[in-house]
C-alpha cells in the first residue's frame, strides 16, 4: 500500500512525511520556511510577481510538445495543485474525474502534495493518486523561489510490476464516495494506457532535469520585456543616456544567454523514448548521460559570461551525438580544435547556435551526405573558428537577414546567429563580428567564421 520494494521502515517514515505534508500544509509552511507572518507573505507577493512575469501562452506550447514526445499527459500547476496551463494529453477518465467538483479537489491536492515532495526530496516524486492512476511531478524552482510543479503520467503500471520509489496518496482520502462506483468512470479506467515502470521513472527524470529551465527561460522572456519598457522610461526621466544604455545592454544579453531551442530538448526526448522501446537501455543511458552534460553546462554556468573553449567543444559534441542518433546517417561531422587551444577562453554558448544553423538549413532538408566540420586556429593576435557546411548555401539577402535575427525557421524566427555576432561585437568590437561566406550553389556549402582575442581580461566586461 505504501512503496513498493522498501524496507518497513523506511517505508513507514516516508509515509509519515507524505501524509504529514498532505494533512497539514500550515505546519509545513513553518517547518519548512521558519519564517514570520510578514516575511511569509512578502513571500507568497514574490512568487506571485515571478508567476505574472512568465509567458503563459509559451509554457503551454512547451507542454503540449512535451506530451506529444514523450507520450504523457502533462499539466502545470502552481503550489496548491491549481493548473497554470490548460492539461495536455489527459485521458477521457481524468478529464471526466476533473470535470466532477467532488473530485476535482483530490486531483489538486494529490498534485500538490506530489511538486512539495518532489521539491523537499531533490528528486521526482513518483506517486499514485486518488484514482489509481501513476503520476510524478518535477519542482519548478525560479530565483530560488517554489512555483510549483509540472506533472506528468495518468498512465498504469503493469499489476506484476515492482515500482521502488513509488508512494501511494489514494488512502489519504475517505473511501465514501468512490469514483470505482461510477459504471462510466469504471470504463474510462480501464481504457488508460498501461507503461513500464522503468519508461514512466525515465521520463521523470529528463523532466526533472529541465522543469525549472523551461519555465526560467519563459520568465527571463517576460523580465526582459519589462527590463526594456523600464530602461526606456528611466531613460526618458533622468536623461542619463550612456548609463541606461549599458544597463538595458546587459539585460538583452543575460536574455539571449538563456535562450535554448526547446524544440531541440524535445526532438531529443523523443529519440530516448523511441530508444527505450526498442532496446534493452544500453544506447540509452548514454543518450542520457549526454543530454543531462548538456543541461548541467546550460543550467550551471556560474556568473562568468566566458568559459574555456574545451567546455564549448564538449558542448558541441554532445549537441552532434545526439542529433546523429535522431539523423542517423544523414550527416557526419569532425571536430578539428587542437589543444592548445582548449583553454582560451570564449564567450558563452557561441558555438553550438552556429552549429544548429548548419543543421536546420544545410542538413535537415536533405536525405543524405551532410557533412559539418568545425576547425579552430590562430592568426596570432586572435582565435578563429570555422564552421563549415556543404549544403546549397544561402542568398546575400538571407545571409543579412540571419545576421539580423530575422530569418525565419519554420514558425520561430532563427536568432542563434544574430546572438553570437551581437555578443562577439558587444565584447571585442565590430571587427570580431561573424564572417558569413556563401557562394549560394548546389553543393558549395557555407562557411561561418567567429573570432576572439587569444588572451584578454574577462573582469573588463
Amino acid at each position: 500500500m505504501g512503496t513498493n520494494g522498501s524496507s518497513g521502515e523506511t517505508e513507514e517514515a516516508l509515509r509519515s512525511t507524505i501524509l504529514e505534508r498532505a494533512l497539514f500544509p500550515e505546519l509545513l509552511a513553518v517547518k519548512a520556511y521558519s519564517v514570520p507572518d510578514e516575511a511569509a507573505v512578502a513571500a507568497a507577493a514574490q512568487r506571485k510577481r515571478l508567476l505574472e512575469l512568465m509567458s503563459t501562452d509559451m509554457l503551454q506550447k512547451v507542454q503540449d510538445n512535451f506530451s506529444v514526445a514523450v507520450g504523457v499527459a502533462m499539466v502545470i500547476v502552481d503550489p496548491e495543485g491549481v493548473p497554470v496551463t490548460k492539461p495536455s494529453g489527459f485521458s477521457s477518465f481524468c478529464q471526466s474525474v476533473r470535470a466532477r467538483g467532488e473530485w476535482r479537489g483530490r486531483c489538486f491536492h494529490c498534485d500538490a502534495v506530489g511538486g512539495k515532495t518532489a521539491l523537499s526530496t531533490g528528486e521526482p516524486s513518483i506517486y499514485r493518486c486518488h484514482a489509481q492512476l501513476v503520476d510524478f511531478a518535477a519542482p519548478i524552482i525560479v530565483r530560488g523561489e517554489y512555483l510549483g510543479a509540472v506533472i506528468c503520467g495518468q498512465v498504469k503500471l503493469a499489476p506484476d510490476e515492482v515500482a521502488p520509489g513509488l508512494v501511494d496518496f489514494s488512502d489519504i482520502f475517505p473511501t465514501e464516495a468512490s469514483w470505482s462506483e461510477d459504471p462510466q468512470l469504471l470504463e474510462l479506467h480501464s481504457r488508460v494506457a498501461e507503461v513500464t515502470y522503468e519508461r514512466l521513472r525515465s521520463a521523470a527524470y529528463s523532466l526533472f532535469y529541465i522543469a525549472s529551465h523551461i519555465v526560467e527561460e519563459s520568465y527571463s522572456k517576460g523580465v526582459t520585456e519589462e527590463l526594456y519598457a523600464n530602461n526606456l522610461r528611466l531613460a526618458e526621466e533622468s536623461k542619463k543616456r550612456a548609463e541606461l544604455e549599458k544597463l538595458l545592454r546587459e539585460a538583452e544579453l543575460q536574455a539571449l544567454s538563456y535562450q535554448v531551442n526547446p524544440h531541440f530538448l524535445f526532438n531529443v526526448l523523443n529519440t530516448i523514448g523511441r530508444l527505450a522501446l526498442v532496446e534493452d537501455a544500453k544506447q540509452t543511458e548514454n543518450t542520457v548521460y549526454a543530454f543531462s552534460d548538456m543541461m548541467r553546462y546550460i543550467l550551471k554556468k556560474n556568473g562568468s559570461q566566458f568559459v574555456p573553449l574545451r567546455t564549448e567543444v564538449d558542448h558541441m559534441r554532445n549537441y552532434l551525438h545526439l542529433l546523429k542518433l535522431r539523423l542517423g546517417d544523414r550527416f557526419e561531422f569532425a571536430l578539428n580544435v587542437p589543444e592548445e587551444f582548449m583553454q582560451v577562453l570564449c564567450p558563452f554558448m557561441v558555438l553550438q547556435p552556429i552549429v544548429e544553423n548548419c543543421i536546420n538549413y544545410a542538413i535537415e532538408p536533405r536525405e543524405g551526405g551532410g557533412l559539418i566540420d568545425v576547425t579552430a586556429y590562430t592568426d596570432g593576435a586572435d582565435l578563429i573558428v570555422d564552421v563549415v557546411d556543404n549544403g546549397d548555401g544561402i542568398t546575400p539577402e538571407r545571409k543579412q537577414e540571419v545576421l539580423r535575427g530575422e530569418a525565419d525557421h519554420g514558425d520561430r524566427k532563427s536568432i542563434g546567429i544574430y546572438n553570437v555576432d551581437s555578443r562577439l561585437r558587444y565584447y571585442f568590437g565590430a571587427d570580431h563580428g561573424l564572417e558569413i561566406v556563401s557562394p549560394y550553389r548546389h553543393g558549395r556549402g557555407t562557411l561561418v567564421r567567429l573570432r576572439f582575442p587569444m588572451t584578454f581580461d574577462p573582469a573588463e566586461f
